[in-house]
């Protein structure tokens, strides 16, 4: 993504936006530190996160201003929105939170009251003392979920983005059943996967690919290895692609020849409790009940105790490690679905004692009236031989 990736009026749009939470908490600045909130606002694609970085918002009309290490400020001057950028770094070691502490009395914000982002991944314990220290009064809260909220719901132009991604997606899938086959490694399998997508225009995901087969089927979230497939293998397969870095994701079931009763079995329930998410989506339930409706297929099929994590979160454009928005379908969600979230579907069991594991995994958009699943690929069990 970049600032030539939307319109300078949605741009602009989301600036307001921010600045009208703003002012609801009577923030006179908000120091952004997520990437994607930094990329949402100035259009910015800079690995900068790798470093200290943010954003300073200020109320009314102040400049977007971005600190960041020195050697990201030339593309954030070129490919980004942001009014002034300062580096800090160079070829030498240097205290971003000393540079930070120069743009804050430069600013004002000192003294005035001042809205932090301390998002997880992004922002080392060390600086976030410093700068609590630093800020002292003037820090009124911590504000990680306002830029976040915002995001929450996409635009029509947002959602043309993760459509196409989701196309993508699927030629991924297709060439992972196209390739699948007994003496094939995972590797293998995988890199035909991403060979595909970056031919065809994906970006690189946020997140690695997870492959796992055979007496790894239990592991929810297992890294392909040098492992050679067999027959009788059951496996299973996630990954995302990208389109201006908005995520699409997918994830399969498959067996190597005839799967037995009991991997039939798995996938059925984890199909049934996906289509009793999907059935339960639309504008205005909340998050608890999709992830309610996948529960009762799973316990019922006396799998309760082998259900793990979210059956589903909401999707954004991803920096690494996570593609992940803070919506979850989970027990204790606070968030209500609405009309133009992008959410993924993914209820899983995982059979440590049985070394057999199972999910799916497709995105929806919410509508006013339902949910509108987004891959073209089929659902059922991949088979190869």
């Amino acid at each position: 993504m970049s600032k030539n990736d939307f319109t300078a009026e949605e741009f602009a749009g989301r600036l307001a936006r921010v600045r009208a939470a703003m002012a609801v908490r009577e923030l006179d600045w908000l120091v952004a530190v997520h990437p994607a909130s930094i990329h949402w606002l100035t259009g910015s694609d800079a690995k900068s996160y790798q470093e200290f970085q943010c954003l300073l918002v200020g109320a009314g009309d102040a400049p977007l201003v971005v600190l960041t290490r020195q050697g990201e400020v030339h593309e954030f001057e070129t490919d980004s929105l942001a009014d002034a950028v300062h580096g800090f770094g160079g070829g030498e070691n240097e205290d971003p939170i000393a540079a930070f502490a120069e743009l804050a009395r430069r600013h004002g914000l000192p003294g005035s009251r001042v809205g932090l982002e301390v998002p997880a991944y992004y922002l080392h314990p060390h600086h976030y003392l410093a700068l609590r220290d630093l800020l002292g009064e003037a820090l009124v809260g911590e504000a990680t979920d306002l830029i976040a909220g915002l995001k929450l719901v996409k635009s029509p132009a947002e959602i043309d983005y993760i459509r196409r991604a989701a196309a993508l997606a699927d030629l991924g899938m297709a060439r992972f059943a196209e390739d699948l086959s007994a003496g094939v490694s995972e590797l293998a399998l995988a890199g035909g996967v991403y060979e595909t997508l970056l031919r065809n225009g994906s970006g690189i995901a946020a997140s690695p690919i997870n492959l796992v087969s055979g007496p790894r089927s239990a592991y929810s979230h297992g890294a392909p290895t040098a492992r050679l497939l067999e027959r009788g293998d059951f496996g299973s397969i996630e990954f995302g692609a990208t389109s201006g870095r908005y995520t699409a994701t997918i994830g399969r079931q498959f067996a190597l020849g005839a799967p037995t009763p009991r991997m039939l079995e798995l996938h059925d329930v984890v199909r049934r409790a996906c289509d009793a998410m999907i059935a339960t989506i639309r504008d205005g339930v909340p998050a608890t009940v999709p992830h309610a409706a996948a529960r009762a297929i799973i316990g019922e099929a006396g799998l309760g105790p082998y259900r793990v994590h979210t059956s589903g979160y909401s999707l954004g454009p991803g920096f690494p490690p996570s593609w992940a928005e803070p919506l979850h379908m989970i027990g204790d969600s606070p968030y209500v679905l609405k009309a133009g979230m992008v959410v993924t579907i993914e209820p899983p069991v995982f059979i440590g004692p049985e070394g057999l594991g199972a999910r799916i995994i497709n995105n929806v958009l919410v509508t006013p009236t339902g949910a509108e699943l987004l891959s073209r690929m089929p659902r059922d069990l991949i088979v190869g031989e």
